[in-house]
């Protein structure tokens, strides 16, 4: 089969390479499943660099999501097992990691829809607890994980203020449905989500980007809100003020999804029915910006880790419906 291989880190344009090799073999409890699409995710870039938290062994396969059939022909999503990742004709994923492919999608869609929006779930539902007619700002609104998070957000009846970056993303978080749109690269963010609040500020948070990010959404975070971290797409992981959290009254909290489907599958499962009923009833959709060639996988991948993609960018094998 054909697989893109990484056999030392670095960047990924620089250190993906298309190789010729044999289909993996599942081992206990896995499964073999054959690619119809695989999403591109920030996690594949940290982790042909070197500075992912799971690091598998050299050389391996990126792309930890996808939408596939299985043996028995079965069309699910899952999370892939590395090092047989999901930019390959044939992957390998843990049973127990399988879910139904929702019909309403596309395998474009359904590819994307997994990681995004079940850490969007889990980090905007159970642990900042949000609530209707509460207002929700969202950091890199018109990137993958950003886009989920605005699109659930109006599911629940949420207010949503959304923060990008450039003209192009802001028109992008606007077609999402953001109430507000802030330009980071023109405006004061703290003023103007101030200002978007009647001076009250925001009540969840939800924060991929970081560094310069989160020392904004301290500052404009409404009394007893909830900042949720889901990661550190800008590269500065922030020291947060714990006598500035304590003065305010608001929580800080953490969200890695990924633990879930260690300490509480059945709430992921649980998750994943509840995505499938919004996906149907056309309240969550998967923003694909682009749909690129197997050939073009590495490129892609830069592309995302150098954050100038907009929603989602979807790798499809050669012969895909595009």
């Amino acid at each position: 089969m054909q697989a893109w291989r990484v056999h030392r880190n670095g960047e990924p344009s620089e250190v993906m390479r298309r190789e010729e090799t044999d289909r993996p073999t599942p081992g206990p409890g896995q499964l073999l499943l054959r690619v119809r699409a695989a999403n591109t995710n920030f996690p594949d870039a940290l982790l042909c660099r070197g500075q992912y938290q799971v690091r598998p062994p050299l050389p391996f396969t990126p792309g930890v999501e996808v939408c596939a059939d299985t043996e028995d022909g079965r069309r699910v999503i899952a999370t892939a097992a590395l090092p047989h990742g999901g930019f390959a004709e044939y992957a390998v994923a843990d049973a127990s990691a399988v879910l139904p492919a929702p019909e309403a999608l596309d395998d474009a869609e359904a590819a994307a829809l997994h990681i995004g929006y079940q850490t969007g779930w889990f980090g905007l539902h159970r642990r900042a607890g949000l609530r209707e007619g509460e207002t929700l700002l969202v950091h890199a609104a018109a990137g993958g994980v950003g886009s989920a998070a605005v699109q659930l957000g109006k599911a629940a009846g949420a207010r949503v203020i959304g923060v990008v970056g450039g003209a192009e993303k802001a028109a992008v978080a606007r077609e999402l449905g953001c109430d507000a749109v802030v330009d980071r690269r023109g405006e004061d963010v703290v003023a103007a989500v101030k200002d978007a609040t009647g001076g009250r500020g925001a009540d969840v948070v939800y924060d991929p980007v970081g560094g310069d990010a989160y020392t904004a959404s301290a500052r404009c975070v409404a009394f007893e809100g909830r900042i949720v971290v889901v990661g550190f797409a800008s590269g500065d992981i922030p020291a947060p003020a714990l006598n500035h959290a304590l003065v305010k009254n608001y929580s800080i909290m953490g969200l890695h999804w990924g633990l879930y489907n260690q300490k509480d599958p059945e709430a992921v499962r649980r998750c994943h029915d509840t995505l499938t009923t919004l996906a149907a009833k056309g309240l969550i959709r998967p923003l694909v910006s682009d749909r690129v060639a197997f050939a073009d996988a590495p490129a892609a991948v830069q592309r995302v880790a150098d954050g100038t993609t907009t929603g989602r960018v979807v790798v499809l094998p050669e012969g895909a419906d595009r």
